[in-house]
């Protein structure tokens, strides 16, 4: 095989693997209006994550539910919990406004995130209340330890309710992400720059160097993987019959 039949090949093989996922769920037809809740552990988490394919989902007629659960009480240096927070989630909701979508904020503490019964119903009770078909969230094997408990929280609620597809997204992929391996990937190229406006939105995060540093390399690597100019990656968490407990 030499390297044109093997780019071939790839390219189908990644459309392939997006068609069973994401894509598909995008493109099919049903009496609801689709529904995804993308769930981050920190105000810009989402965005960063996933917040081309929020676009791109809103365009195909979903209505998308940005959840984050924390405030961000704990991520601007000198400054206490409740100032964090009046800076943080402001800017949250002005990110969520360019995306158009509707800002949700749990009870965890930036930096003190909980794995316990609690907190486990309490993901439990949101996710149900909202009812949604996807959700989106925090792949488990990351270096920040809040990503690693919002991940916990929503898997734990996947398996006990059962009505919903999960698919994982990536944050700094090296440095906090690790050992992720794509099954779907989502074109956004067309929203590229409207996802970094609402990104950006979060001054507080030093948003521009992250973003240059972190952010703008990842969609352009996981463009090439896609055989696009940018995309976003997923891991798509599929049903084997045994997971409700």
């Amino acid at each position: 095989m030499n390297r044109r039949e093997m780019l071939r090949v790839t390219s189908a093989a990644v459309a392939g693997a997006s068609m069973m996922g994401l894509n598909a769920f995008a493109a099919t037809e049903t009496p609801h209006k689709k529904k995804v809740l993308v769930i981050g552990a920190h105000p810009d988490d989402p965005e960063t994550g996933c917040g081309g394919t929020m676009l791109w989902l809103k365009e195909a007629g979903c209505e998308v539910v940005a959840v984050y659960m924390t405030k961000g009480e704990g991520g601007i240096s000198g400054k206490t919990h409740s100032e964090a927070v009046a800076i943080r989630v402001p800017e949250a909701q002005k990110a969520c406004e360019i995306l158009g979508v509707r800002p949700v904020f749990l009870s965890q503490i930036d930096g003190h995130s909980e794995v316990n019964k609690e907190r486990y119903q309490e993901m439990r009770d949101v996710i149900a209340a909202e009812n949604p078909d996807v959700v989106l969230t925090h792949w488990p094997i990351d270096s920040h330890p809040d990503h690693r408990v919002c991940s916990l929280l929503v898997y734990d609620a996947w398996r006990r309710l059962g009505h919903f597809e999960l698919f994982y997204f990536e944050v700094m992929s090296g440095v906090q992400t690790q050992l992720f391996h794509p099954t779907d990937w989502v074109d956004i190229s067309k929203v590229a720059e409207q996802k970094r406006a609402a990104c950006y939105c979060h001054v507080s995060q030093a948003m521009p160097e992250l973003y240059e540093g972190y952010h703008d390399p990842m969609e352009v690597f996981r463009g090439l993987e896609a055989r696009c100019k940018r995309a976003e990656a997923f891991v798509h968490l599929r049903r084997t019959g045994n997971d409700l407990l």
